[in-house]
């Protein structure tokens, strides 16, 4: 009996003990104080054994920086290795090494989970080039570089829903299922049950009309306009593009808004650039070594370029301005420019170097090159409609936007020209039913965030791309 209560006081004494306080990397490296008993888990991103010391760098992915571990050789496992999991426990302490502010003295180290180095297509202390990793979508995220991208994206995510919220936007949650093509374009995926595959001939639909994945928000975000004032969504959209270009991805994310009771295409810009111009400030500031690594290994001119933009305001001229800027160009484009064809990404990069490598906004494009909805600016002799796009140096193209169309005849006479009144008379009901001037825009994410790091490839910036013939995972 007595055994008995002895085992319990030493159960107790044993659940009494402090327990070593678990710290993330990013937390430990800005600790203030030292601290006797941390625990800090992570991948090992480097090794080093010398006869009195073994050095070890751990990375949790809270960080760029690896926290530096300082043990005794016997601590060394023959599964310690470059890419291996693990957990260790022991005294945060200042470092004396001017580069790192504190480092961990590893009392005991544990090997979670090992990593067979040989087959391991990431080697220790090697720069891979982005195109190189790019082949393992499902290990890429332990390099250096997508680790810094993909912070700085979710930091960028946070910015955008927080610039939203602080300027009154309610966010929406779209359908990424619809029946409808915003964009006209007719480069959408069908989708459909696996059964229906199988039993194509008989052409039924589990939703009794042919579904899409969606190629934007904007119709969805106009019906929400006639209920609030401001409002925004962020998501997942689907373009059937048959591309491989450094552009272009099948499915990416995209930032749009609507507005309600606005009749200047000015307003619209002026969101644009707020917007562009928040985030970015909020990603340099929260992100300074994520970003700091694409600046000086990727694009060495980039940080001082997008500090100008930020000082300044953006520039605006007319798709007729833009054209005759190409026709007077030294330069031969392999598609000529012309009044009435869309500007193509040749063009549009040329615009941008033209107006000294600043964002532009171009306004007012042909009425026949853009989609139904947006207003006819009833001009002449050539007929343009209230829209725009804002080019940046290096991508082309980054927002696009209009003044919607909100006069019921006007609206009405376009879809019957294109046959597509039965298909929009919910469209329609719109105008019908408290209709007020409004207008929006939308931002592909991938394509800022191309820009902002200066990376080539829109495939470098997304964690799974998906494109034509290519949907690893």
């Amino acid at each position: 009996m007595l055994g008995a209560r002895g085992g319990w006081r030493a159960l107790r004494r044993c659940a009494s003990l402090p327990r070593p306080l678990r710290l993330r990397v990013r937390e430990a490296l800005g600790a203030r104080e030292p601290a006797d008993a941390v625990r800090v888990q992570g991948w090992v991103r480097s090794v080093r054994s010398q006869k009195e010391v073994l050095f070890l760098h751990i990375n949790d992915g809270s960080s760029l920086e690896s926290l530096q571990v300082v043990a005794d050789p016997s601590l060394e496992k023959r599964d310690l290795t470059f890419g291996s999991a693990v957990e260790v426990q022991g005294k945060l302490v200042k470092s004396p090494h001017r580069m790192q502010n504190m480092e961990l003295q590893a009392e005991t180290i544990r090997v979670v989970g090992p990593c067979d180095i040989w087959s391991f297509p990431l080697k220790m202390k090697e720069r891979h080039p982005l195109e190189y990793v790019r082949q393992f979508p499902h290990l890429r995220c332990r390099s250096n570089a997508l680790g810094a991208l993909l912070r700085i994206r979710s930091e960028a995510t946070a910015g955008i829903h927080s610039f939203f919220q602080d300027n009154g936007y309610v966010h929406i949650h779209t359908p990424i299922i619809t029946s409808n093509d915003c964009e006209g374009a007719g480069e959408l995926f069908q989708i459909g049950t696996s059964s229906e595959a199988k039993e194509s001939a008989e052409k039924t639909h589990f939703f009794n009309v042919p579904a899409f994945l969606t190629v934007s928000g904007q119709l969805h975000l106009e019906v929400m306009a006639g209920a609030f004032t401001h409002v925004f969504t962020f998501g997942p959209t689907f373009r059937a593009e048959n591309s491989q270009s450094r552009r272009h991805l099948a499915e990416f994310y995209m930032v749009e808004a609507e507005l309600s009771f606005t009749e200047s295409l000015q307003d619209i810009m002026q969101v644009m650039e707020d917007l562009f111009k928040t985030v970015t400030s909020t990603v340099l500031s929260k992100c300074p070594h994520d970003v700091e690594l694409f600046h000086k290994y990727i694009a060495p001119a980039q940080k001082g370029r997008l500090e100008q933009i930020l000082k300044h305001k953006f520039m605006i001229i007319s798709y007729s301005e833009a054209v005759e800027i190409l026709k007077q160009a030294p330069q031969t484009f392999t598609f000529k420019p012309e009044w009435g064809c869309d500007l193509q990404t040749e063009h549009e990069k040329y615009v941008v170097k033209h107006c000294g490598e600043v964002p532009v906004f171009v306004v007012n494009y042909p009425y026949d090159l853009k989609p139904f909805y947006m207003r006819d600016n009833e001009d002449g002799p050539q007929h343009t409609v209230a829209a725009v796009d804002l080019l940046v140096p290096g991508v082309g193209e980054l927002c696009g936007g209009s003044l919607r169309e909100e006069r019921l005849p006007f609206l009405k006479s376009r879809l019957q020209r294109l046959g597509l009144t039965d298909a929009y008379q919910w469209y329609l009901d719109l105008r019908k039913f408290g209709s007020v001037p409004h207008g929006g825009f939308g931002m592909g994410f991938e394509r800022y965030l191309q820009y902002i790091l200066g990376v080539d490839n829109i495939k470098d910036v997304i964690p799974f791309p998906r494109f034509s013939h290519s949907c690893l995972l």
